[in-house]
């Protein structure tokens, strides 16, 4: 029983480690850019989220009504801000070595952390959603909604990014200009308004994460530094595969737990734990350095 507690509660934190993920694979598949503030949009969509629930709940609607409401609307927020941020920030550093789109990112990290301080205050919060406090009980197993949460909305929002990208034109456009710009270009693409809509999706999903994340943890400034994990995740994924990622995101957050609860009593130092998923991402590249799911394709469109 205690091994499927731990691993029930390491996959919905691998949830939030593989949507994280998929922003960055994302973002490097169609621009080969790296965003290193993705963990810090994901705290700015937590926050946009704890800030229109606690608007509703104060013109008396119900936390349920509330938050079925700010969760779509915080992922169209995101999104727009996504977009806005690729168009004001990014676009002008095209052409630019790759260092400079890093420092950029790390930067822009620096901005989030200090603006959501000056907005929302640096003290920690918390998110009130439908599943707080709730309790499943399966064959004796206890099990958090909130995890249980954050798996089925992981489980829907991978299966919402496939049917795009696989049946929409303008998921098909997006796969072809991450593949060849310059012959999507040719094609008709407006490639520059694709890169700013994968800015926007990534922000989405990151935002989604947020809420997802935020009835398990507390929402505060800093804890957009789990994007630091979510990049090993993407690393050991393969770092241009969207099924990896999550894969390896899943894989980081079961290995966690146990690491945690097993590793005192097989005398490992304590901060083993806090830096497994850095130690398995390590033995992943010494060992297969592309990442466990890489995959070599030809360029088409």
């Amino acid at each position: 029983m205690e091994v499927l507690q731990l691993l029930i509660g390491g996959v919905a934190q691998g949830c939030v480690y593989g949507l994280i993920a998929l922003g960055f694979v994302l973002i490097y598949k169609a621009t080969e850019q790296v965003n290193f503030a993705q963990g810090d949009i994901l705290m700015i969509g937590a926050y946009v989220a704890l800030t229109l629930i606690a608007e509703a709940v104060a013109r008396g609607w119900s936390i349920h009504l509330a938050f079925w409401l700010a969760l779509p609307l915080t992922m169209v927020v995101m999104a727009a801000f996504g977009y806005a941020l690729d168009r004001v920030a990014l676009r002008p550093i095209i052409g630019q070595p790759q260092f400079a789109v890093v420092i950029l990112t790390i930067a822009l990290g620096f901005v989030f952390r200090a603006a959501a301080g000056a907005i929302w205050s640096t003290e920690p919060q918390t998110l009130a959603t439908p599943f707080t406090g709730k309790k499943i009980v399966l064959g004796g197993v206890i099990l958090g909604a909130e995890s249980l949460a954050i798996i089925v909305g992981t489980a829907f929002l991978s299966l919402v990014l496939f049917a795009f990208f696989r049946y929409t034109r303008v998921g098909v456009a997006m796969q072809a200009a991450s593949q060849n710009q310059l012959a999507a270009y040719y094609m008709g693409i407006p490639v520059k308004v694709i890169f700013s809509l994968i800015w926007a999706i990534s922000a989405a999903v990151a935002a989604a994460a947020g809420i997802l994340l935020a009835p398990i943890a507390t929402i505060d400034p800093n804890m957009g530094f789990i994007g630091l994990k979510a990049f090993a995740a993407a690393v050991i994924g393969g770092f241009g595969s969207l099924p990896g990622a999550v894969i390896a995101g899943l894989m980081l957050g079961a290995i966690e737990p146990f690491a945690a609860a097993y590793g005192s009593r097989a005398g490992l130092p304590k901060g083993v734990p806090e830096v497994s998923s850095y130690i398995f991402m390590l033995v992943v590249l010494i060992v297969r350095p592309q990442g466990l799911f890489a995959q070599i394709y030809k360029k088409k469109v």
